[in-house]
């Protein structure tokens, strides 16, 4: 992780037009607005650079709250109309000709996510199983995204493009405004997600061990989702929907620390977030030079396959790992079997019982006298 974000941070901050030498860097920044270098690096790749990790942060950490929440490895924000809800929120007023400030675009991709995700949990029934939240949610998501159609055939050709490349999501022209704009709501997403996390490890044993051990599971994963809406909308609001980024990064968390809860895994999830979204972002700037493309189409073409490398590769440990714990658990009872369990003398049947019992049956000659001190033994039974 270390030397995949050392590197990304690198090739952001110094490729492009103009190139800038990895030891020109930290003069380039105190440079500032005297040479070309320096407003480049200071003013436009510096703030595109945190501004993919903190988004990357997010949606990481926003998947892991969704796949533990629900129980599934496959809920992310895409598939519970949370990311199509906040795109369509912001999407909305720009093509009905609505003048805002863009300070009330979180507000409105906040409101759209809160629309996808309550409208899933409400079709889909709180009380039901995470599975059918899940289903329930690609089908708000596909019907969100038919409402996003409909306003794309509505606009216009310029407002048309900036839609499209929203939608992909891109960190293109970014400044130091859209980082500023995010703070806000991390110091109220944070705070919320520290206290989260404890919950989510009680989630995953299921609804009914919750309740024994005194969360309500509903409320649980109705906050759980307050928490990924926080979390994702003001990404959304800057950077489109990112995609796949909250499928990817909890995989890769687990994949690397897979004895862990859910509580360990979060940080995990947030860093792999970022370093996922920051090595996705160079590619998108540069590959087409100099035209540039989506990072949420580089994320998605990468992420989906490696996630789904990442599940079949998890499952296969566990069960190796199952299998180990079983064998070693059935040598460990068969040798408790022969510990607890010492032949004696009398269980062991006289010398030559078998061939008496044999001459005993009728039609082998006359019977033998049984052995000594059997005599009562009917007595007995």
């Amino acid at each position: 992780m270390a030397v995949l974000l050392a590197v990304s941070s690198v090739g952001a901050l110094s490729l492009g037009t103009p190139y800038v030498p990895p030891y020109r860097l930290v003069a380039a920044v105190l440079e500032g607005e005297t040479t070309l270098a320096g407003v480049v690096v200071s003013e436009l790749r510096v703030p595109r650079l945190l501004l993919a990790l903190v988004a990357g942060a997010c949606l990481g950490a926003a998947g892991l709250v969704l796949q533990e929440a629900l129980r599934n490895p496959l809920a992310v924000p895409e598939m519970l109309g949370v990311s199509s809800g906040a795109a369509l929120g912001v999407a909305a007023p720009l093509v009905l000709a609505f003048s805002l400030p863009a300070a009330v675009q979180p507000l409105l991709a906040i409101g759209g996510a809160a629309l996808g995700g309550g409208l899933t949990l409400l079709v889909a029934g709180i009380g039901r199983s995470p599975s059918a939240v899940l289903l329930t949610g690609a089908a708000v998501a596909a019907a969100l995204q038919a409402a996003l159609l409909v306003l794309m055939v509505m606009a216009d050709q310029l407002d048309l493009q900036l839609i499209y490349r929203y939608l992909l999501g891109s960190l293109s022209a970014r400044t130091w405004d859209d980082v500023t704009g995010m703070w806000p709501w991390l110091l109220v997403a944070v705070p919320a997600l520290v206290l989260c996390a404890p919950v989510l490890s009680v989630l995953r044993l299921g609804d009914e061990d919750a309740q024994a051990l005194g969360v309500r599971a509903q409320r649980a994963r109705l906050a759980a989702l307050a928490v990924a809406v926080v979390l994702i909308a003001p990404v959304t609001a800057v950077c489109g929907p990112v995609a796949w980024v909250g499928f990817l990064a909890p995989h890769l968390s687990r994949w690397f620390n897979p004895a862990a809860g859910a509580v360990r895994w979060l940080p995990w999830s947030a860093a792999w977030g970022a370093v996922v979204v920051a090595v996705a972002d160079v590619p998108a700037r540069l590959a087409l030079a100099p035209v540039e493309t989506p990072a949420g189409a580089w994320t998605a073409l990468l992420g989906v396959p490696a996630g789904v490398a990442l599940m079949r590769s998890s499952g296969r440990r566990r069960t190796a790992r199952h299998g180990r714990a079983a064998s070693v658990g059935t040598r460990e009872q068969l040798s408790g079997l022969r510990k607890t369990a010492p032949v004696g003398a009398d269980d062991v049947p006289p010398t030559g019982a078998a061939s008496h019992a044999h001459r005993s049956e009728p039609g082998h000659g006359s019977p033998t006298l049984p052995p000594a001190g059997a005599a009562g033994t009917e007595d007995v039974r």
